[in-house]
């Protein structure tokens, strides 16, 4: 009988990751408004204390991030469509150079007898696929036009995220509560030095990772746009985007940064100054942002952060990968408590007397 409520619980995860699984492809605007609400519940708290109502707390910290949003969306992306666009139009050159320079010099080095390339299918096929997707905003207003259903739910989204946002941001410490109440209460105490470590570790994960993914973007937009490349605000910002794994925005950018430079300046001078932008970017994420913004306490593994975005990709898809390291680190601090449990349990002290 002592096993059944170990049981129970692994009953609900089971049919908790099934439903997610299930839900996974409208659940992206609830899980962006709950990062949201749990990015700003601290601010509303310190509001709160200082004597400000709870709702006029709320008011404050949702508009404050409402502007931020409204900011961002109105300064950064008619600048990444202006660049999109821009690639579009160095795509034939970038496709040239790829024919004529790169799988030649590729072929003299290493000996391999590889197949030519056909510029025109391949342009063909961007085409076709830049018709269908396009840039940033050309995707965006295309595909509303073209459907209206896109356009309802786009719209539907777009309202989804700031309301349910600001429900959460207001009834979050009476969720918590609830939450709380229905653990049993011999597990109670346990359960809560638990969820109070986690709550820290992504409390410190969401908002340093989020600073150190910015930073990023703008050191290497700034080196960029320092060397002369036309694509500096594009590739700078995929490169911070995508730093959340490790050394993936690195590669990604050097690569990305180094083929626009080539075909840009049409010499090696230039990489050179490229390869130093990033660089200086890894230095300054492993010696100042990472130490300074994250610190020590998510205690996640490179090779389990590659992992986790992976498998969570390939089982939700993008909701997966916006889950992937939150999990990854809460998971950390479960581990964490049932291995120092392990090493206090009679099983593992009878492992020791056996041993001697």
């Amino acid at each position: 009988m002592k096993t059944a409520p170990a049981g129970l619980a692994l009953a609900g995860l089971a049919l908790g990751g099934w439903l997610l699984y299930l839900l996974a492809p409208v659940l992206t605007p609830f899980l962006l408004a709950a990062v949201l609400a749990y990015i700003g519940d601290p601010v509303a708290d310190r509001l709160e204390a200082a004597g400000v109502p709870r709702t006029g707390a709320v008011v404050i910290v949702f508009v404050a991030l409402l502007l931020v949003g409204l900011g961002v969306l109105l300064l950064l992306l008619p600048m990444l469509a202006r660049q999109v666009e821009l690639l579009a139009t160095r795509l034939p050159a970038y496709l040239d150079w790829l024919q004529q320079v790169a799988l030649p010099w590729l072929q003299a080095r290493t000996g391999l007898d590889l197949p030519p390339l056909d510029p025109e299918a391949v342009r063909e096929a961007l085409r076709a696929h830049w018709q269908s997707a396009g840039g940033v905003a050309q995707s965006i207003l295309g595909g509303l036009s073209r459907s209206g259903m896109a356009l309802l739910g786009w719209t539907a989204n777009l309202v989804l995220v700031p309301v349910v946002t600001f429900y959460l941001l207001r009834d979050w410490d009476g969720f918590m509560a609830r939450l709380r109440e229905l653990i049993p209460r011999r597990w109670e105490p346990r359960v809560a030095a638990i969820a109070a470590e986690a709550d820290g570790v992504l409390g410190s994960f969401l908002r340093g990772q989020l600073s150190v993914m910015v930073s990023l973007g703008v050191v290497y937009t700034t080196g960029l746009w320092w060397v002369g490349l036309d694509l500096a605000l594009l590739v700078g910002m995929l490169s911070g985007l995508v730093s959340f794994v490790p050394y993936l925005g690195f590669i990604v950018g050097l690569i990305a940064a180094g083929v626009a430079a080539l075909v840009q300046f049409q010499a090696l001078e230039p990489l050179l100054y490229v390869f130093g932008v990033y660089a200086v970017g890894q230095l300054l994420e492993g010696m100042v942002l990472t130490p300074l913004l994250l610190g020590g306490q998510i205690g996640l593994h490179p090779v389990a952060v590659i992992f986790a975005v992976l498998a969570g990709g390939q089982l939700f898809g993008f909701l997966g990968v916006l889950l992937a390291l939150p999990v990854a680190a809460v998971a950390a601090v479960v581990l964490r408590h049932v291995h120092q449990g392990y090493l206090q349990s009679d099983l593992y002290a009878s492992g020791e007397d056996g041993g001697g």
